[in-house]
């Protein structure tokens, strides 16, 4: 009876997780599909508190409030410009979890194997289960104990770089050791050799050096990639701890943690190639750490950035029919979102068309931008993808790029040995007039130089984003 009550509600939780996956696929249904996962959530722990082998119910409870009352706190002081930040953090805890699962699941194994038949059969909940299994079901348990180990690990100290990359406390720029790929492709070796000892039933030690090893390729690769592919590595490394999650729920024989591992790891790596190829990138190479790379000297820039005051802006503005507006990152720095929501609502209710441009590695994590504009109530029907509106530049009075840099690069096109060469990028330069608003003159977060800063359409309108937007606002007419 409890089995079948336990299925049945990991079902309707699939279900649920199912929805909220794909609602999330649309700005008006994505809030709706929040809760979805909430629901889904809530009853998969309601369920498995309750149900076969549950007796540690109440300290499970406990260690649930307690983990939630941290996690409260911590959203609370979270700011959204550090989401991206909070992601990766939240990716090396699951990492992590499924590394100490993993080695829990060995410690019963052990345990279960060296008691008698007699004590074997009082046995409940997962040491029932282990009980139970064949020769050819423990072979098949200890590989997915150390796949589940393996990525666990892999997963926790990539995320951990990746933390310290978007926070600003790793260096951005791609770090390789001497031997680069050679120490990766000899580690991920070593461990498969280490996975033939551990299934023909070498101890706990296999496990614990082929964590060492993972800790590290997990560590080497996330150096290895830079600033500019971060986005790319916050969606893989979400998919890297969905994959955890499944082999981990294969250990434990969870129907539903498999699914939802399913779920969370083949989203990510489809979102990370749709990433990728976004920005002209080769998938194996951005998940191997960054293969390839240009091979000669970049192309000079001439010229000079010319700055511009608000005045000079608001003049621009209100001669202008039409205006599209291109955030970054630094918008979000600057925490500019309200300011330019209230810079769009002034020039549309004097006629002006505006629109917003959004590229998809906008920001640090997939949607960064997107979900800013919403936090400041900007209309959904005004919010446009690359492809939908690259093609408008050229017939635009007016644009407004705040606190961008690679996404209107023009060296992607022009300069086949940029770091971002081939990658696809807003136009806005066709536009009759540009203007970005920056905190000065340096190359940003990726360190790659952007020729737009130069040409005679563009002028510089420095200084902090909200601050900048803010003044514009008492001008516009």
């Amino acid at each position: 009876m409890e089995y079948g009550f336990t299925t049945a509600a990991y079902v309707v939780a699939a279900v649920l997780f199912i929805l909220s996956l794909g609602g999330l696929s649309g700005q008006e249904s994505a809030k709706r599909a929040v809760w979805y996962g909430i629901a889904g959530m809530g009853l998969a722990v309601a369920a498995t508190l309750v149900g076969p082998g549950s007796g540690l119910w109440l300290l499970s409870v406990l260690l649930i409030a307690a983990g939630g009352a941290i996690g409260w706190v911590v959203a609370q002081r979270v700011q959204m410009t550090e989401m991206p930040q909070l992601v990766a953090a939240m990716h090396s805890l699951v990492g992590l979890a499924a590394v100490f699962i993993g080695y829990n699941a060995h410690i019963e194994l052990v345990r279960v194997l060296a008691m008698d038949e007699a004590a074997r059969a009082s046995l409940e909940g997962f040491a029932a289960v282990l009980a139970h299994k064949n020769g050819v079901e423990q072979v098949i348990l200890r590989v997915e104990v150390f796949l589940g180990v393996f990525i666990g690990a892999v997963t926790f100290t990539g995320s951990v770089i990746a933390f310290g990359k978007l926070a600003g406390k790793v260096d951005s720029k791609a770090t390789k050791l001497p031997g680069g790929h050679a120490l990766n492709a000899s580690a991920a070796a070593l461990s498969l050799i280490l996975l033939f000892m551990y299934v023909n039933g070498a101890g706990i030690w296999t496990l614990i050096l082929m964590t060492l090893l993972a800790f590290f390729i997990g560590y080497h690769l996330i150096m290895g990639i830079g600033g500019a592919d971060m986005p790319v590595v916050v969606s893989m490394l979400n998919s890297y701890s969905g994959w955890a999650a499944a082999a981990i729920g294969f250990s434990l024989s969870n129907d539903l943690l498999i699914v939802v591992g399913a779920l969370v790891g083949s989203s990510g790596a489809i979102l990370s190639y749709i990433m990728c190829k976004a920005m002209n990138r080769s998938f194996v190479s951005v998940i191997l750490g960054g293969f390839g790379g240009t091979t000669g000297p970049a192309m000079e820039i001439a010229g000079e950035q010319i700055a511009i005051d608000a005045e000079g802006v608001a003049s621009a503005l209100n001669d202008a029919d039409s205006v599209i507006i291109v955030p970054g990152y630094g918008m979000a720095v600057a925490q500019a979102q309200q300011a330019v929501s209230e810079l769009t609502r002034k020039l549309r209710a004097a006629g002006k068309e505006v629109r917003f441009a959004i590229h998809p590695v906008a920001g640090r994590l997939p949607g960064h931008m997107n979900v800013l504009l919403a936090e400041a109530k900007v209309p959904y029907d005004i919010v446009l993808e690359m492809d939908e509106i690259n093609e408008d530049f050229p017939n635009t009075d007016v644009v407004i790029v705040i606190g961008s840099n690679d996404i209107v690069n023009p060296a992607a096109q022009e300069d086949p040995n940029s770091p971002i060469a081939g990658m696809p990028v807003l136009e806005v330069w066709k536009a009759k007039q540009v203007f970005v608003s920056k905190r000065g003159q340096g190359t940003g977060y990726s360190g790659i130089e952007n020729p737009l800063f130069y040409k005679e359409n563009t002028r510089m309108f420095y200084g902090d984003a909200k601050k900048s937007v803010s003044e514009l606002l008492p001008m516009i007419k």
